[in-house]
Parts: structure tokens; C-alpha cells; sequence
């Protein structure tokens, strides 16, 4: 590349940032929610147009180019999975960290749980065998309903239906359970 068309790719792209720089930035923000994390990704999108362009790419229309750049950059944060958040950027969303065992209400809702949790699986065992595979499958091994149908053979649908008919058929199980254990105390 000469220097002249350097000069000249140069000048396109820093009349593109000009003109797109706010659009972009409001464009990824939208998308990320971080403003920081927006800029950075818009000025990610314009060092990527740049090494393009120096290797001799063509660009019809700047705009969507570069567009195509951001969408693509955001698309690639959002594989990146579930990035961690800062304990102030949870407690300004209106998360209040507790400090472990500071109510006893809480500690014993949660052994409350774990104990009707354990109650559940063994009650789950006194169902049919089709609503018993179904929800061993749904909620002890975590499939999904998809890897449930393709693993039973049969529809999703179908396998919908059975876990909630299992799922009637439970909680009556469980209150009865409850019931009796009441009726002991």
C-alpha cells in the first residue's frame, strides 16, 4: 500500500469514527449494559477496520462495516459466558451480601429445604416408572427437555406432559407426607 492510499484509508476511517463513534457506542451499550466494556468494544471495532484496511480490504459501506465488526465483537463477549461482577457492581443493582449465619431464620429455611429436598427424592421414588424416570432425568440429573426426548424416544412434548403430571402427582405425595408427619408432632 502507498503512502498515498494510506493517507487517504486513514482519513476515511477517521471520518467514520466522527461520524459513527456515538451511534456505535449507543449500539453496544444497549447490548453489553457497561459502559465501559461499550467503549472499549467500539474502539476495538475501529482497530479491527484499521488492520483490515491495511492489508488491502475493500469496504463498500463504512457504516455497516463497521457495524458488522461491533455485532460480531459483541456476539464473541456474549460466548465468553457469564463474566463476574464486581461485589459493588451487585450491591449498586441492589444486591445485599449476608453474612453467613447472621439469622437463624435463614439457617433454618435452608435445612428446612435440604430435608424437603431429600423428602422429595424419596417420594419421587414411590411414582410410576414413567414419571419417575422423567423427573430423575428433569431435575436430579439436569437434562433438558431435548436431551430427555432424544434419550426416551419420544416427543418433547410428550415428555412435558409427564413431568407435570409427575410433578401433580408429587406434590400430592408430599402433602400427604406432610400431612402425616403434622398429625405426629
Amino acid at each position: 500500500m502507498t503512502q498515498q492510499q494510506l493517507r487517504i484509508q486513514q482519513g476515511l476511517l477517521t471520518l467514520a469514527h466522527q461520524d459513527y463513534k456515538t451511534q456505535l457506542k449507543r449500539y453496544s451499550l444497549s447490548k453489553v449494559s457497561n459502559p465501559a466494556l461499550a467503549e472499549d468494544l467500539v474502539q476495538d471495532t475501529f482497530l479491527r477496520a484499521w488492520n483490515y484496511l491495511l492489508k488491502g480490504g475493500k469496504v463498500d459501506t463504512m457504516k455497516s462495516f463497521l457495524y458488522q465488526i461491533l455485532h460480531r465483537l459483541i456476539i464473541d463477549e456474549y460466548r465468553k459466558g457469564k463474566r463476574t461482577s464486581s461485589l459493588d457492581d451487585l450491591v449498586e443493582k441492589g444486591f445485599e451480601p449476608s453474612v453467613a449465619g447472621s439469622s437463624s431464620g435463614d439457617e433454618f429455611n435452608h435445612i428446612m429445604n435440604i430435608i424437603d429436598g431429600k423428602a422429595m427424592m424419596l417420594l419421587i421414588r414411590q411414582l410410576p416408572d414413567r414419571y419417575r424416570k422423567v423427573l430423575t432425568m428433569k431435575f436430579i440429573d439436569n437434562l433438558s427437555l431435548e436431551e430427555i426426548s432424544r434419550i426416551t424416544g419420544t416427543s418433547k412434548n410428550t415428555i412435558a406432559v409427564q413431568i407435570h403430571r409427575g410433578l401433580v402427582r408429587l406434590k400430592e405425595l408430599f402433602d400427604s407426607y406432610n400431612n402425616h408427619n403434622k398429625k405426629l408432632s
